[in-house]
């Protein structure tokens, strides 16, 4: 209900702009800017999960012969 008011209050605005020449203006670059600024957070956090990461890789199976398996007596 806001979002049509405002809009109406915008269009006599839009119309006194030169229709050849259109260009993001101010609403353009903060939408642009919260963006940004969302990204940098999201990557800070994604850092700091990513140092929090602590595992082994585990071995070779083409190579390695698995302890249980050298011990087990063969048939």
């Amino acid at each position: 209900m806001m979002s049509s008011l405002a809009a109406t209050q915008l269009v006599p605005l839009a119309e006194e702009l030169d229709k050849n020449k259109v260009t993001p203006g101010v609403l353009g670059f903060i939408v642009f800017a919260v963006i940004g600024v969302a990204v940098w957070f999201l990557m800070k956090s994604m850092n700091k999960h990513m140092k929090r990461v602590d595992f082994e890789e585990a071995p070779d199976a083409s190579g390695a012969v698995r302890a249980d398996e050298a011990a087990a007596p063969r048939a």
